[in-house]
């Protein structure tokens, strides 16, 4: 169990998500103190093969959003592999699936006719690609294909280039955390009522969702949106600027760091240029502004300009690769990296006062707690290798 400093001491989790978004949400829950229990299939959940690279024989992609969880392999398809789910539920809060919409119902597990008279505090989280009705309802998504429908990929990109899709899992991403955010609110609702709830959380909402400045500008000026590269579209200047290394991205929301910017480049008239004095006239200059910026940036190095410019309050940053993210002394004082052997994590951004995260186990192999949990939950030996030796638990503790 997990040590009761943690926030979310007490409190159990089911979870038989797999891929990216469930795992993402539930490996916060677990940082967090939360007994996670992850339930896969006897083929393992799917990122374990997404390599390379692998930490062995499981790919750094699982490695990423599994820590802190306990692992049992059950095979659902089997009426016995159903009646572990249904023990474990006795002592869980918290059912996360991100199964095909009715799979729970064939399975004589519907949250409203099966889960919630049985277990009334349950709180059941579903993460679907559109959920369970409407035209796409019940379809399969993946984050690529969701970036396409719901238009972030329509204004990703450069101007004049294609579409784009978003360099990182964003919608999968966000969609882990709605769904934390939603267990949340149930959990504290549950204080109040004493009941638990079922969560509809679509990968297609949480893109639409995504969609800010792009939607507001569209409701106002009933215009598509076109992509802007690293532009924004609302502001300037908001960009990527050449330097004398590498680019600049200059993220200035106001005329006082306008003026500040200008300052420190050596051209403090520019702010009272009729074209640039305002945030709407220079969004309608921008190929006249970056002209004139990059001209005084070209004397200048990213990495050593940034750090003065920051610190006369004008946001911006050399643009940096990975690695040298890994490397920034910031990244370290901030204590955003864990490691645990050979593991290596990237660490919980909520940092609690009192009851911080914690990071007390790598990610589980395939099947490493099925005895553990079995014993919890009362089965003798003799029960767990009739189970082991029928195919229905697999265990590689």
């Amino acid at each position: 169990m997990k040590p009761a400093s943690a926030a979310l001491h007490g409190v159990r989790v089911l979870d038989l998500s797999r891929v990216l978004g469930g795992p993402y949400c539930s490996q916060a829950l677990a940082d967090h103190g939360a007994d996670v229990i992850k339930l896969e299939p006897p083929s393992g959940d799917e990122t374990r093969g997404w390599g390379p690279p692998f930490l062995g024989d499981t790919a750094w992609y699982f490695e990423g959003v599994n820590r802190n969880k306990r692992a049992i392999c059950v095979d659902l398809s089997q009426e016995a592999g159903r009646a572990i789910v249904w023990q474990l539920l006795e002592q869980a809060d918290v059912l996360l699936e991100n199964f095909k919409p009715g799979t729970l119902a064939r399975w004589g597990m519907d949250y409203a006719r099966d889960l919630a008279p049985r277990f009334p505090r349950l709180i059941h989280c579903a993460v679907t690609g559109f959920g369970a009705q409407g035209p796409l309802g019940g379809l399969p998504g993946y984050d690529a294909a969701i970036q396409a429908m719901t238009g972030l990929m329509s204004v990703n990109g450069e101007q004049d280039g294609p579409p784009l899709r978003v360099g990182l899992p964003v919608v999968d991403m966000v969609t882990g955390l709605n769904a934390l955010s939603g267990i949340l609110l149930a959990l504290y609702e549950r204080e109040r009522s004493g009941l638990g709830q079922s969560l509809d959380i679509a990968l297609y909402d949480c893109g639409v969702s995504l969609l800010h400045p792009h939607l507001p500008n569209y409701f106002g000026s009933g215009k598509a949106t076109t992509r802007s590269g690293n532009a924004h579209p609302n502001i300037a200047p908001y960009d990527s600027y050449r330097t004398a290394s590498v680019p600049l991205y200059l993220a200035v929301g106001n005329d006082r760091q306008f003026a500040r910017l200008c300052q420190m480049l050596e051209i403090a008239s520019l702010p009272a240029d009729p074209r640039f004095i305002d945030n709407r006239s220079r969004c309608a200059h921008r190929p006249q502004l970056k002209q004139a910026l990059e001209a005084a940036l070209s004397q200048h190095r990213a990495e050593e300009l940034a750090p003065r410019l920051l610190h006369d309050g004008v946001p911006c940053a050399p643009v940096q690769g990975v690695e040298q993210v890994v490397a920034h002394p910031h990244t370290a004082y901030r204590q955003l990296l864990v490691d645990m052997g050979e593991y290596r994590g990237t660490a919980s951004p909520i940092k609690l006062s009192r009851t911080p995260a914690r990071y007390d186990t790598p990610p589980p192999a395939l099947g490493q707690h099925s005895r553990t949990v079995l014993s919890e939950l009362g089965y003798a030996d003799a029960q767990q290798q009739a189970l082991l030796d029928a195919g229905v638990v697999i265990s590689h503790d």
